[in-house]
């Protein structure tokens, strides 16, 4: 079996634990979080090392409430992700911002920290075992690691919308060899009663096809990214002005702008299985019966932890 690391973007935890921190909510029978189940998939896949990226102010919390319980299964790693970890030349353009400079920079983080292929995923979103035994096979078996071939895992635009309120989504073109062409990032998909739909600030509904293939920040890379990320990020950095303080180093983005660039070549993978998150407040309710029906499936024990 390969080396592959998964890496989990946590920074965006508040800085205090407890109610309304959606990425710590317990939503299994045992006190299981969704990321205990994003884990347990990932090394039930094959990857064998996980790098948590959070904030400095998070580190005792974050290693004595979820840390230290999954360094005892699995090699553990952590990566900070600060608003003032930046080239010293560019801090005045930090003393504005209230948080972080995006997933990019979240990646950059672990710079020295990942020398394998590596799956990137967000810490509050349920991607399903499919995504990560696609994720890992591609990555172990990938025959170039020159930073520029990746996959994206897929998801079936119907198997990632919201019953509370509209999602923004990646909706992805993809070619007859599964190769990603372009990601249109879409804000405010709502389900109808016949499908889905674009709602814009009218009112008014624009359908979108069900079966899309939608970007749901699941990336397959290699460690040689982690020096192109770098690059580009000098060049962001440089490009902020007064009137956008507040843009962020986006890894949609990044890799968008490469594929039009004609420089990177993305394989999508697609997962059949439904993707579920707290998007809402109200949609707890909803991954707890999802990960209900998924015990009742066979798929997880009553116990994860």
């Amino acid at each position: 079996m390969g080396k592959a690391t998964l890496v989990i973007m946590a920074a965006g935890i508040g800085s205090r634990f407890g109610g309304g921190i959606k990425q710590l909510e317990t939503v299994g029978p045992g006190g299981e979080i969704i990321m205990d189940y994003s884990i347990h998939d990932a090394i039930e896949a094959g990857f064998d090392k996980v790098v948590f990226v959070i904030r400095k102010d998070l580190d005792a919390d974050f290693k004595r409430i979820i840390g230290r319980r999954i360094e005892k299964i699995v090699n553990v790693e952590y990566a900070y992700q600060e608003l003032d970890d930046i080239p010293e030349k560019f801090l005045d353009k930090a003393k504005e911002r209230k948080k972080p400079w995006g997933t990019g920079q979240a990646i950059l983080c672990c710079k020295g920290l990942i020398k394998e292929p590596f799956l990137v995923i967000n810490a509050d979103d349920y991607y399903g075992k499919e995504a990560y035994q696609k994720a890992y096979e591609y990555l172990v078996n990938k025959p170039e690691n020159n930073g520029y071939t990746a996959c994206m895992i897929g998801f079936i635009l119907k198997n990632t919308l919201s019953d509370n309120g509209g999602v923004t989504r990646g909706i992805c073109k993809v070619d007859d060899k599964h190769m990603l062409t372009e990601i249109v990032e879409t804000h405010n998909i709502v389900k109808t009663g016949d499908g889905a739909a674009v709602k814009n600030e009218k009112g008014e509904l624009t359908a979108v096809d069900l079966e899309s293939a939608v970007s749901m920040n699941m990336w397959g890379l290699s460690p040689e990214f982690i020096g192109i990320l770098e690059n580009g990020f000098e060049e962001f950095l440089d490009g902020l002005d007064a009137e956008n303080p507040t843009g962020e180093y986006l890894l949609p983005t990044i890799i968008g702008e490469l594929l039009e660039e004609g420089r990177m070549q993305v394989e999508v993978l697609q997962s059949h299985d439904k993707w579920f998150g707290v998007t809402y407040k109200e949609d707890k309710k909803d991954v707890v019966q999802e990960i209900q029906k998924l015990i009742a499936e066979g798929v997880y024990a009553d116990r994860l932890l």
